[in-house]
């Protein structure tokens, strides 16, 4: 076994279509790749990539190739960010061939699929579990896995429809104020939901699937005293539904039906009292065939920036909150030493001269 600090070389064969894949175009997958292997020198000739730097570097960059060979190989088509989210994943002990392979739908040459260790875990349980929350900060994919995975179970004829909703809270402007009858107020909320349909399906059947209640995309308020049967439910926002908005959604589960249910709890836009996601994690947490999926800043698939960003606002909240409690305990404190009867034992009044 090399030591560390060991300086080592290894090399490994590529065939001709699967190196031009592994590269990718003006070599940027290489690139990223060296960026992650600061220390590690890598170089291409012909079919044969050649690793050279430190024993424990060069171990861990071979075992990544290896894995985004495996993936090319199947036809996957690398982006920058997948080699990024790989070296994560070979870190961690995980298989970025296994993780980042696991297809959910191809749309006009594009495949949908989870990126991530947690990404990946998430889809598991809404394929094991009737009724999933996906709880994580914005980028994570909680929304837009969860309606590749109605999308495909609507392919698969394992439901009828599909049912998208959100509650139509509004950040900071009233629904009333705006120009518009009901359904154009409520549009914009709803707009992200078309958009997502959109990209996972072909533009001009949308618009026939909407009209014949296949798929139905409407406020959380139109759930109300339905029973939804043989469908695959997605609320979106779920952060902003009071705790008895929450539970009128979910008891409209019907047979044969699955309900995912996706929010941000650090983002909430409710006007005043608690949040029904905040809630439901203490009521149901333990209910079998519920699960609840975590998803956390290493799973943002945006700009890595939104990931770094998202942790300083956390740290800062945390910062906070440990700020206020500390307050809270001063104040209590003085309460209590306000509201202490005065020891009958101690003279007051000023001393004599």
């Amino acid at each position: 076994m090399a030591s560390s600090g060991e300086q080592v070389q290894t090399q490994l064969q590529v065939d001709g279509v699967a190196m031009v894949r592994l590269l990718g175009p003006q070599d940027r997958l290489l690139t990223t790749l060296e960026k992650q292997y600061p220390g590690v020198e890598v170089h291409v000739r012909g079919n044969e990539i050649t690793l050279s730097g430190e024993a424990e570097h060069v171990a861990s960059a071979r075992t990544l190739v290896e894995e985004l060979i495996a993936l090319v190989e199947n036809g996957h088509d690398l982006q920058p960010v997948e080699v990024s989210k790989g070296r994560r994943l070979v870190d961690s002990g995980q298989s970025p061939a296994a993780v980042l392979g696991e297809a959910i739908l191809q749309v006009r040459g594009k495949t949908i699929r989870p990126m991530t260790k947690g990404q990946s875990d998430y889809v598991h349980a809404i394929d094991r579990s009737t009724i999933v929350f996906g709880i994580g900060p914005a980028g994570t994919g909680k929304t837009y896995l969860a309606m590749a995975k109605a999308v495909q179970a609507l392919q698969r004829k394992e439901v009828e429809r599909i049912i998208l909703s959100r509650p139509a809270i509004e950040a900071g402007e009233r629904l009333g104020y705006l120009p518009g009858t009901l359904t154009e107020k409520i549009d914009p909320y709803l707009r992200p939901l078309y958009d997502a349909l959109n990209e996972m399906l072909d533009p001009e059947i949308v618009p026939k699937l909407l009209a014949s209640g296949t798929i139905e995309v409407a406020p959380l308020a139109y759930m109300r005293g339905r029973t939804l049967n043989s469908s695959f439910i997605v609320l979106d926002e779920a952060q902003n539904t009071t705790p008895e908005q929450m539970k009128m959604f979910l008891t409209r589960l019907g047979f044969g039906s699955r309900m995912v249910i996706t929010g941000d709890v650090t983002q909430i836009d409710l006007p005043a009292g608690a949040s029904g996601l905040r809630l439901v994690t203490r009521v149901l947490a333990g209910v079998d065939d519920i699960h609840f999926a975590t998803l956390t800043s290493d799973d943002v698939v945006r700009h890595s920036l939104v990931g770094r960003i998202i942790d300083a606002y956390t740290a800062y909240d945390q910062k906070q909150q440990a700020a206020h409690v500390e307050r809270e305990q001063a104040r209590e404190f003085a309460d209590r030493a306000a509201r202490r009867p005065a020891d009958p034992t101690v003279k007051r009044g000023k001393p004599r001269q």
